[in-house]
């Protein structure tokens, strides 16, 4: 079966055809998903059947893979697997439970952000009607960026911005989970770092809004207040609808996205006894340009 890439009617996405993940692809077929990878910057597989071992190996195929600083979260046999679910056992999370409910991009705070992330769902909420539940929505920063006018390009171009896992958990604690907890070795592994506002893509050239709601806290040289007024104005811009696509789940799918351009929340519309149960693998990156 030939390799097809089927954009999305969105600012960024596409659906790859024509491949079954559980079996070895051929080198064009590889450098096929990849170009697209590039380019559409979110990549679906509809109605895969994969084993955490399969997962784990296809994402190699991208690069290095991250062991998760949230160790209480990692597949028991596969660490390279961070368990994102709503799912309790005896009354503790199995996985990461609120699934990034903030606009963010994986590990911008880290030195190193991740390149890329592959979401593969296990088990799908859905509500009475049988409607999936828990939709995770893209924003393209990339073509954000291009939609800012030439005043804000010149007055974000050399602005650092600080970011934050801690920033993260305090955000949970006050907004809807006051027993998320980031322990303090955890703390220690991942303290804040500084990037820059504008990122640029060391692969397609092109300029991205990196600075996100989930991570980042304060803007340097300015004060608190006008730091706020523009990260507000500026995470108000990217989630405008036309740089927005809205992937509504089923079991079976594989999700990729690249971490430099686009952004990403999950909608916590769900709770128990609607499962939701996910593996995630992520790519290492390098220092942003």
């Amino acid at each position: 079966m030939m390799v097809t890439i089927h954009p999305f009617d969105a600012a960024l996405g596409a659906e790859v055809r024509g491949v079954d993940l559980s079996k070895a692809l051929s080198n064009a077929d590889f450098a096929e998903i990849e170009r697209a990878y590039n380019e559409h910057s979110v990549l679906l597989f509809r109605d895969q059947d994969i084993s955490p071992e399969q997962h784990v190996g296809f994402s190699r195929g991208f690069g290095d893979l991250e062991i998760h600083v949230l160790d209480q979260y990692l597949h028991p046999e596969h660490k390279e697997i961070l368990v994102v679910s709503n799912v309790e056992d005896e009354g503790r999370n199995i996985g990461v439970p609120d699934a990034g409910r903030y606009w963010h991009t994986d590990l911008s705070y880290a030195v190193e952000p991740s390149r890329g992330s592959l979401l593969y769902a296990i088990e799908v909420p859905h509500n009475d009607k049988g409607e999936p539940l828990g939709e995770t929505r893209f924003a393209s920063a990339a073509v954000a960026y291009d939609a800012l006018t030439d005043e804000m390009k010149a007055r974000i171009e050399n602005l650092e911005a600080e970011f934050s896992l801690a920033h993260r958990f305090n955000k949970i604690n006050e907004d809807f989970d006051p027993d998320a907890e980031l322990n303090e070795t955890q703390e220690e592994q991942v303290p804040s770092v500084t990037h820059k506002v504008v990122r640029t893509h060391p692969i397609t050239g092109r300029k991205n809004i990196y600075v996100n709601e989930g991570h980042t806290f304060s803007i340097k040289g300015l004060t608190t207040e006008e730091a706020e007024s523009l990260l507000s104005e500026l995470w108000a811009h990217i989630k405008r609808p036309e740089f927005v696509y809205t992937h509504r789940w089923r079991k079976g799918d594989l999700l990729m996205w690249d971490n430099i351009p686009c952004q990403h929340i999950a909608i916590g519309d769900y709770a128990l006894p609607q499962r939701r149960y996910m593996h995630r693998t992520t790519l290492k990156g390098d220092a942003p340009i």
